[in-house]
């Protein structure tokens, strides 16, 4: 890896309401890598500006919400460097992870895209292992999480991809406003670029959960799309009985006992199956739901 960190990668993160928490990643991306923040319509939006001045990086700021993967698209349209990392805001990197994530790039130049170990605050691990888009046979078991090695799907959260690759398939499906959008990469990038790979070595602490409020509310929002995903992505990728088996999942959902004891679960499981019926004969993942 003789060319200078700075000049290999470029850093693509969006936000949505995540002044508090975007700091602790900007602070810990190292000096010179350019850094590109995306803005979709936050009500925090004027503090996030100013924590991307004071740290060099750029920002783009959306006058609506443009979902993750446009958002994420739009970052690396800005990028001019061989290798782009999406990370989400509630991360910290360490202090040796771009140089782990190139290392193995260098070593396998054969992989497309690539993950970091995702260390959760309680210091276990996230693992993305299995993916709905793909069958059980080439899900991975646990173990799989302790060394390097390929991988069928990747994650959004913490996810090298060498910008060609990138380029070639076209990037995030602007079609899916929010969930699946990283399987739906994987796949794609899989198929048409090369593997993709796991790299234990290099390490990103992420606070799962923390870009986003909880509430019963919030719990619909992510429930309505996650519907609407789960459906297109299935059709896409060319699952049999793709809207069959996810109404079938989305009734024992809503009939679950578990709901009478939040309102959290109940509005999740009652949206997740509207989303679901609503996206019968639809082909996009990015209808606005009904209460907007």
């Amino acid at each position: 890896m003789d060319q200078p960190l700075n000049s290999r990668i470029s850093i693509v993160t969006v936000t949505y309401n995540s002044s508090v928490i975007v700091e602790n990643l900007l602070r810990s991306i190292p000096s010179g890598v350019s850094v590109i923040l995306v803005d979709n319509s936050s009500r925090d939006a004027d503090a996030t500006r100013t924590l991307a001045a004071e740290h060099g990086a750029c920002f783009i700021a959306n006058s609506e919400n443009a979902g993750f993967g446009r958002a994420c698209n739009q970052g690396a349209q800005q990028a001019d460097t061989e290798f782009l990392f999406f990370v989400n805001p509630d991360a910290e990197l360490f202090p040796d992870t771009l140089e782990q994530l190139l290392a193995a790039a260098d070593a396998h130049p054969e992989a497309s895209a690539f993950n970091t170990r995702i260390v959760k605050g309680d210091e276990s691990l996230f693992f993305k292992r299995r993916s709905k888009l793909i069958p059980k046979s080439l899900w991975l078991g646990r173990d799989a999480a302790q060394q390097d090695g390929e991988v069928p799907v990747l994650s959004g959260g913490a996810l090298l991809v060498r910008r060609s690759a990138f380029e070639q398939v076209g990037g995030f499906d602007p079609k899916i406003f929010l969930f699946h959008e990283d399987d739906d990469l994987s796949l794609r990038l899989k198929a048409e670029c090369g593997p993709l790979r796991y790299v234990y070595d290099a390490q990103v602490r992420h606070l799962l959960g923390h870009s986003t409020e909880r509430s019963a509310k919030t719990a619909a929002l992510k429930a309505w799309y996650m519907g609407q995903s789960r459906v297109y992505a299935a059709r896409k990728h060319g699952q049999p009985f793709g809207f069959s088996r996810a109404l079938a999942e989305a009734v024992l959902q809503l009939i679950s006992p578990l709901n009478l004891l939040s309102a959290r679960k109940r509005a999740k499981a009652w949206y997740y199956f509207r989303a679901i019926l609503s996206s019968r004969g639809k082909q996009s993942a990015d209808r606005q739901p009904p209460w907007v």
